[in-house]
């Protein structure tokens, strides 16, 4: 399998993510993080459930691997989520030394490349733009349901 086609994979996975937050009433992100071919943390938007703004998917999945994989940092790890990190986000994910973050949509009014472009690891890798219209179609639908209510 390339790298094109691991990458879309573990995308659908962080979508099935969004899709339990979604469920739960929560803003429809989700993320899975993997180490060596290996899915080691998954998690959604957790923010209205816990009452906590912080609880974003990055955040959950940076903990969930860290407590899997036994250290803090994440050097062999990549992070998938389906909408591009916020800069609370992304600047853990720099913390944490992630080898790549991949994203679904980009987000121009909330995600880091427009407030803090420099905040991830200076190695890590950013590939934008996997499953993009699923992901974008996912948060309008949600925000467009929420608007009419």
């Amino acid at each position: 399998m390339n790298q094109a086609e691991k990458d879309e994979k573990y995308m659908r996975q962080a979508l099935a993510e969004a899709q339990c937050a979604l469920a739960e009433g929560e803003v429809p992100i989700g993320c899975v993080v993997v180490c060596k071919d290996r899915v080691v943390a998954r998690s959604h938007n957790l923010t209205e459930t816990l009452n906590d703004v912080t609880a974003h998917a990055e955040m959950q999945a940076v903990t969930a691997a860290a407590n899997t994989l036994g250290g803090k940092y994440l050097t062999d790890c990549t992070l998938y989520v389906t909408v591009e990190p916020c800069p609370m986000c992304a600047g853990a994910l720099g913390w944490a030394q992630v080898l790549r973050v991949v994203y679904g949509c980009g987000d121009a009014k909330r995600g880091y490349q427009a407030y803090a472009p420099r905040v991830l690891h200076p190695k890590t890798q950013v590939t934008g733009g996997i499953l993009d219209e699923e992901c974008r179609q996912l948060m309008q639908d949600f925000f467009r349901s929420r608007r009419s209510v």
